[in-house]
């Protein structure tokens, strides 16, 4: 063997770099395998514990890299596991988020069902079983309780629906309303708002030039008893009233539901449908087969829309029914007014001026931005602002009589009203003041725009009048589309102009519509007048604008008839507002209820924007009485032939439990409707009675004192 290869291999000779990288590689591998407890006793291969010298000397380095590496990959895999922990946790997180979810939503609706089905198989009386239990003996329904008094029926009944409350069906629309034939647009069940929003509001609108069909939508009230006994399924309307009525004899020979398009202007009711005739014929019809005069009971908007009929059907044709001057008298028993706005609402002018009133308002502060969201190109409060403002209807309940009847800057009727509760504080027929000695309640403006200005006596208030402003600068691109309405045409000055006037009253928001709404105040002056008469002998109030403002015509010549004013008292119901300007970019309103204005302690009648008055929650008293509590009690020049007049309230209570549903006892603008009073009233003038039988008037607001506070010339 040669020598080098005897010293190679002895040993002797220092390796080469070939061998030194085998010898690392060698050791690192051996000490990667190698168990744990001989790498501590510090082991090698076989039972050799010496290494050679080149090893020896490699050691430290080998042994560096080799714990270098082993960190590294311990804390990748440190890293990774921790990694993978977070993860997992996170996917379990979801799982049992959606697990709950699942599980809430499985309880929720197993609960509802096992419920229905015990609703469904348990007898008809539980419920009153239950309500019995705890309240004791429940009172006979009216219908029942008078059938045993020996009442039976008499007069035939006319039922005159109101705004919103009669249903709309469709005979002809567009190709987004295929299959829906007849079907319910309004009233019922709604399921088409959710299911094609934008059509939905497409073929609820008017034409915003006409007031009638835009072009291919034929919309048509329903007929029948159906039309306005239910609004929406389980939510009654006149249904209790006829169910009662039914129970001393009455059935649908004797009953009519003079169903109207309630969002047309009166006498385009007749135009487009001859609503007015049909309802003349049925009256008619009625009297001669069975003899007696027919109860008339209007409600809500309805009261306004049948003292347009009494004077159209008097008025000769084309514009009247031809019936002469002694119809009514020949006719009408009884006009039992359930609600009637005769003077307007303050609330409709909220509606108008912002699409809003006090219930969306609060819908917004609870939800900021929800309603102004662009969610799927459907702007809520735009979209129905331009629907509303195509419903002439909508414009009859605009506040008449001006100033003298709803308050100036500095004076209202009802100033000293006190909100609290069942007037625990009663004031002593003072009116409230602030210590700079003027009213603290200025209900006579009924928009206001900051708190501070709605407090304010007018002689500190700096107003720039908004009629002579320059319109234009848009404020908001044209992106918005079919929401584009008259804000965005007015822009920014013509905006600005409004805020600056600060404070309106009755009449100088007439002229505020007028200003922001031109198109629809347009049609609205073609039917409708919100004034007071000088002189009723001049013939321009001979025209049908005239004939739904009490206090620009008069009832008709018949002695013999009565007139009730029906309606609830009790209710915190809106009056005036205080508003903010929201500056806004794209498409929204720019006037909102500035719903953070409150009065406190001292000022309960201010909550969230809205000034309240007594009232039903919808029509203020002074709307719904003055006129049967002074405007035509005797013989007034609006009453000229002396018809009796009734003031008849219900004081409000609610519900004692949950089973008694809307209550018995309401004084709510339609929950009234149920009201056992108020239907044992209308059952008796049904079977024959009068007013002095139900013991005349019956009152218990401030309704006789407000109305002496008004100077109207009667």
């Amino acid at each position: 063997m040669p020598a080098s290869k005897r010293q190679s291999l002895a040993g002797d000779s220092p390796p080469s770099d070939h061998r030194l990288n085998f010898l690392i590689y060698d050791k690192h591998i051996h000490i990667k395998n190698m168990p744990a407890w001989r790498r501590r006793k510090g082991g090698g291969v076989g039972n050799s514990n010496r290494a050679t010298t080149s090893e020896q000397q490699l050691s430290p380095k080998i042994d560096g890299e080799f714990e270098d590496q082993k960190s590294e990959k311990e804390n990748i895999t440190k890293n990774s596991n921790n990694k993978s922990i977070k993860i997992l946790k996170k996917e379990r997180s979801k799982r049992s988020c959606i697990n709950s979810c699942c599980w809430l939503i499985g309880f929720i609706c197993s609960t509802w069902w096992f419920l229905l089905f015990l609703y469904n198989a348990m007898p008809a009386s539980f419920p009153q079983y239950v309500t019995q239990a705890i309240r004791g003996p429940t009172p006979d329904p009216p219908g029942v309780k008078l059938h045993k008094e020996g009442l039976t029926a008499k007069h035939p009944v006319v039922f005159v629906p109101g705004i919103v409350t009669g249903g709309l069906e469709l005979w002809e629309g567009h190709p987004c309303m295929d299959g829906l034939f007849r079907k319910r647009l309004w009233g019922g069940t709604f399921g088409e708002v959710y299911k094609r929003p934008l059509c939905w509001i497409e073929h609820m609108s008017l034409d915003n030039e006409t007031g009638l069909d835009p072009p291919g939508i034929r919309v048509r009230p329903v007929s029948g008893l159906v039309a306005a006994d239910y609004f929406a399924a389980g939510y009654f309307v006149w249904a209790v009233l006829i169910a009662n009525l039914a129970r001393i004899g009455y059935e649908e020979k004797n009953m009519y539901m003079a169903a109207y398009d309630w969002r047309l202007s009166f006498q385009n009711t007749e135009v487009r449908d001859q609503s007015l005739s049909r309802m003349k014929s049925n009256i008619e019809l009625m009297v001669a087969t069975t003899g007696e005069k027919v109860v008339v009971i209007p409600h809500s908007m309805g009261a306004l829309y049948f003292l347009h009929f009494m004077k159209w059907v008097e008025a000769p044709p084309p514009m009247g029914g031809g019936g002469g001057s002694d119809w009514c008298d020949k006719h009408i028993k009884a006009v039992m007014n359930i609600g009637g706005p005769f003077l307007g609402l303050p609330k409709i002018v909220a509606g108008l001026f912002s699409a809003e009133a006090k219930d969306i308002a609060v819908a917004r502060a609870v939800a900021p931005g929800v309603l102004d969201l662009d969610i799927f190109g459907f702007q809520t409060l735009q979209h129905a602002m331009k629907m509303t403002r195509t419903w002439d209807s909508t414009m009859s309940l605009i506040p008449k009589g001006g100033d003298a009847i709803w308050g100036t800057l500095d004076w209202a009727p009802e100033a000293d009203h006190d909100c609290v509760a069942k007037n625990l504080k009663k004031m002593n027929n003072t009116q409230t003041r602030s210590e700079n000695g003027f009213m603290s309640l200025n209900y006579g403006r009924i928009i206001s725009f900051g708190k501070d200005v709605a407090q304010l006596h007018s002689s500190k208030i700096e107003r720039v009048d908004f009629k002579g402003a320059i319109e234009g600068g848009n404020y908001v691109n044209r992106s918005c589309g079919d929401v584009w309405n008259e804000y965005h045409e007015m822009g920014f000055g013509g905006i600005k102009a409004v805020v600056d006037y600060k404070a309106f009253t009755v009449e100088s928001v007439l002229e505020l519509l007028q200003y922001v709404a031109p198109r629809m105040m347009k049609r609205g002056s073609a039917h409708y007048s919100y004034g007071i008469a000088d002189n009723l002998e001049d013939k321009e109030y001979q025209h049908y604008k005239y004939w739904s403002n009490p206090l620009e015509s008069r009832l008709p010549n018949a002695p013999e008839m009565e007139i009730f004013s029906m309606y609830g008292v009790g209710l915190p119901t809106e009056r005036s507002y205080i508003y903010k300007f929201s500056p806004s970019s794209e498409c929204y309103i720019p006037f909102q209820i500035d719903t953070s204005a409150e009065g406190g302690t001292h000022q309960t009648c201010l909550r969230g924007g809205v000034y309240s008055v007594d009232g039903d929650e919808t029509v203020p008293v002074l709307s719904a009485g003055y006129m049967c509590a002074k405007g035509w009690r005797g013989k007034t020049r609006f009453n000229p032939s002396g018809i009796k007049t009734y003031v008849r309230e219900y004081n409000h209570a609610p519900p004692a439990t949950l089973l008694e549903g809307r209550g018995t006892q309401s004084g709510n603008h339609v929950d009234i409707m149920g009201n056992f009073a108020l239907i044992e009233d209308i059952i008796r003038v049904a079977s024959g009675a009068t007013g002095n039988d139900l013991g005349g008037d019956r009152v218990y607001s401030d309704i006789f004192r407000w109305s002496e506070r008004i100077k109207v010339r009667l």
